[in-house]
């Protein structure tokens, strides 16, 4: 599919849309255009009824933070720990060691364009998570005493024994 120019994919976005939709919009622009209301007062009016709706939105929020969402108990999912959060950014680390370690014309063991640069992408990534599966070279573990584990949204430490599967 070769694409001309931009109003192309812009037409094909437009058929591509929900009709009911983009004669919503139109209607919503037809509005604004037909009324002599002054631009700037039409503005302050859509970011008075965002601000309205992020108000709304960071109310529920709250609520779920809290625990209870309209009476109804939530169940928090904890992230991961912290240590596994410094693993994978070492895995990305020594990833991106290794590709560069890689040979560059490599075409006769990964293939040539940009099957091969994915091929060879993809083996270092592998090499890079397994080397920092053991012990590494150090760089999550320094990470991870220099920022100690803290509390999480539920306020419950991060290595809390207690916060296994709670079925």
């Amino acid at each position: 599919m070769i694409v001309t120019a931009t109003p192309d994919l812009v037409l094909d976005v437009l058929e591509a849309a929900d009709p009911v939709t983009q004669r919503a919009a139109t209607a919503k622009l037809d509005a604004l255009k037909s009324s002599d209301a002054d631009f700037a007062a039409t503005m302050d009016a859509e970011v008075g009824k965002a601000a309205a709706a992020a108000d709304q939105s960071a109310a529920k929020v709250a609520e779920a933070q809290s625990g209870t969402v309209n009476g109804a108990p939530v169940q928090v999912i904890k992230a991961p720990g912290s240590g596994e959060v410094y693993r994978k950014f070492e895995a990305f680390i020594l990833q991106t060691f290794v590709e560069t370690m890689l040979p560059k014309e490599s075409e006769a063991v990964f293939g040539k364009g940009t099957a091969g640069g994915v091929w060879k992408s993809m083996l270092a990534e592998q090499l890079g998570a397994q080397l920092a599966k053991g012990k590494g070279i150090g760089i999550a573990k320094q990470l991870a005493s220099a920022h100690p584990a803290g509390p999480d949204v539920t306020g419950r430490p991060d290595d809390d024994p207690g916060m296994g599967d709670r079925s």
